[in-house]
């Protein structure tokens, strides 16, 4: 069992340098493709959006904002 949760936290941060390498790049569409139907904390929704902020992509900040936190 703890291969196969090591596996899913590895996926999980692979996406995460993703999501943060689109909004660098400013690349909303794949953005949205990273994030749909996910729900993060807020910590690392806070980041994301502080990130964006570099960058000021309103269109980026929306969909950063418009994610659902975990509980």
């Amino acid at each position: 069992m703890g291969s196969d949760n090591t596996h899913k936290n590895k996926l999980s941060i692979a996406n995460f340098a993703a999501i943060k390498t689109a909004i660098a790049n400013n690349e909303e569409q794949l953005l949205k493709e990273l994030l749909a139907d996910q729900a993060m904390q807020d910590l690392e929704k806070s980041y994301l959006i502080d990130l964006a902020k570099l960058s000021n992509n309103l269109t980026i900040l929306k969909i950063l904002e418009d994610i659902h936190e975990k509980v």
